[in-house]
């Protein structure tokens, strides 16, 4: 699209669709304004006038690979338990979808500057669950720290495995396992 005049205006969701098309095929670090730009066929000037810096376009970013993610319905039956696993297994696909995904979604919620929902979500399902006030924000950090660095782990080990650095062997079944702990240690947390 380069040189070309652009058929439309620039909108915020066809720079973010296009900065996770590009996080796709390039990866977070070379996921640059200027590449994103030359990919939109504009000066990456451009995208300031959507995104008052690059923190804030990869924000949006991560929102929108929470929101890409799947939302798996839980059964009208089932346990708090069950629901949170079922909302972290989901959130963990949402950021292993793109390559990256968790390190940019888990940056950009450390910062402040995008992917809240999530905690907020978890923090609901806790609060329902009947867990103390002054436990569920804790609780539900620690059930992000895992799926996230999970997912960040698995991401930078099929990286290293591409790349030659190590083996492309791996335990399966450890996110299930680990969940399950963190879960376990939650509801004993709570009294049940």
């Amino acid at each position: 699209m380069s040189g070309q005049a652009r058929p439309q205006p620039l909108t915020s969701q066809e720079i973010v669709g296009t900065t996770l098309s590009l996080l796709a095929r390039v990866g977070l670090p070379d996921l640059t304004m200027r590449a994103i730009g030359a990919e939109l066929g504009v000066q990456q000037s451009a995208l300031y006038h959507h995104f008052a810096n690059k923190q804030a376009l990869l924000g949006a970013a991560a929102d929108a690979i929470l929101l890409r993610g799947p939302r798996t319905a839980p059964p009208t039956d089932a346990t708090w338990q069950e629901r949170v696993r079922l909302r972290c297994t989901d959130l963990h696909a949402a950021v292993t979808a793109y390559p990256d995904g968790a390190d940019l979604v888990m940056s950009m919620w450390a910062f402040g500057v995008g992917a809240a929902a999530p905690v907020d979500e978890l923090c609901d399902l806790l609060t329902d669950a009947g867990l103390d006030d002054a436990d569920t924000p804790t609780a539900a950090r620690a059930l992000l720290h895992f799926v996230y660095g999970h997912a960040y782990d698995e991401q930078s080990h099929a990286q290293a495995a591409r790349s030659g650095i190590a083996s492309a062997e791996r335990v399966s079944g450890v996110f299930d396992t680990g969940l399950d702990i963190v879960v376990d240690g939650i509801e004993a947390r709570s009294g049940g």
